[in-house]
């Protein structure tokens, strides 16, 4: 059996959450990662744009792709 810790930013989290008051608290927490986690990505999409990785004809390529996984046959 393996045993997995945690770490620290892993046990604030769950302190944080831990401590929600109420529904709305933790909704409140919820924001708060999300809003976090959607301002990374936006810079690291800007990143990507600024050095030419990602432009509009990625994009349409993108937008015209079957990314799904394949059902089993």
């Amino acid at each position: 059996m393996q045993i997995n810790t945690m770490n620290e930013s892993q046990m604030m989290i769950l302190e944080s959450f831990a401590g929600a008051q109420d529904e709305q608290e933790l909704n409140a927490l919820m924001d708060v990662l999300r809003n976090f986690y959607a301002s990374r990505l936006e810079a690291e999409m800007q990143h990507l744009w600024d050095d030419g990785t990602l432009n509009q004809q990625v994009l349409d390529k993108l937008r015209d792709e079957h990314l799904r996984t394949p059902y089993r046959k």
